[in-house]
């Protein structure tokens, strides 16, 4: 157990910056290696790659954004719809959220109790805990989960993109081919350690993937350059 809590308390930050990070370098690097492979010049390479950087994180920051906003706004409903039936029939939500404790091993004469103690306490939280799954922690933020996987992707993204700067014309592709395969194992490895997980199967399925990615464009920019 992390010394600070659960790990599942870092799984809300910990998915968009991962999906951030990794649809970073991948879509920068595919992109760099297919028009690479094509035979644009250096300076279209690069040019593409600021605006496929630039493009990709406001994508995600909105695609973020509004995909969380629609999670938000389901549990919004829910909450309203909680909230109307413990002022419509109280005693009947009593017992389903009693019922609900009893099926999950606790006796009834004190399932009833615990009921009546976390009603008193706060109704709508505890159904929205036992009946929803909602808690404070794990509750969609909008505009958290946008700029963190905005940050998240341009981080990720400049990495191929300086390779391929720093890199000679003639090695470009391998470069930043490299620099995006190095990325990606840092980031399945950091990944699996914030998360607690093993590491190793998380560094294999990002390499996987950008691997896959990188070797279709590359095809499709070298077939393509060959027909242009």
């Amino acid at each position: 157990m992390p010394k600070h809590g659960h790990f599942i308390n870092r799984s809300i930050w910990l998915r968009a910056v991962v999906l951030g990070a990794n649809d970073g370098i991948i879509s920068t690097a595919s992109l760099l290696v297919g028009v690479t492979a094509a035979g644009v010049g250096h300076g279209g390479v690069l040019l593409t790659g600021l605006t496929g950087l630039v493009a990709g994180a406001l994508s995600m920051a909105a695609g973020e954004y509004v995909s969380v906003s629609a999670q938000r706004d389901t549990e919004t409903a829910d909450l309203a719809r909680e909230l109307h039936a413990l002022e419509v029939d109280p005693e009947y939500e009593l017992g389903e959220l009693a019922q609900g404790l009893e099926a999950r091993g606790v006796s009834e004469p004190l399932a009833w109790q615990v009921a009546q103690q976390m009603t008193s306490h706060d109704a709508l939280d505890a159904h929205a805990r036992e009946e929803l799954g909602l808690t404070d922690t794990a509750a969609a933020r909008p505009v958290q989960a946008a700029w963190v996987s905005a940050l998240s992707f341009v981080i990720g993204g400049a990495l191929p993109l300086v390779g391929a700067f720093l890199s000679p014309p003639a090695w470009a592709a391998w470069v930043l081919s490299l620099a995006a395969l190095t990325a990606l194992a840092l980031l399945g490895f950091a990944g699996a350690r914030l998360g607690g997980a093993p590491s190793s199967p998380a560094v294999a399925r990002v390499l996987f993937w950008g691997c896959v990615a990188m070797g279709v464009t590359a095809g499709l920019g070298r077939m393509f350059g060959l027909v242009i």
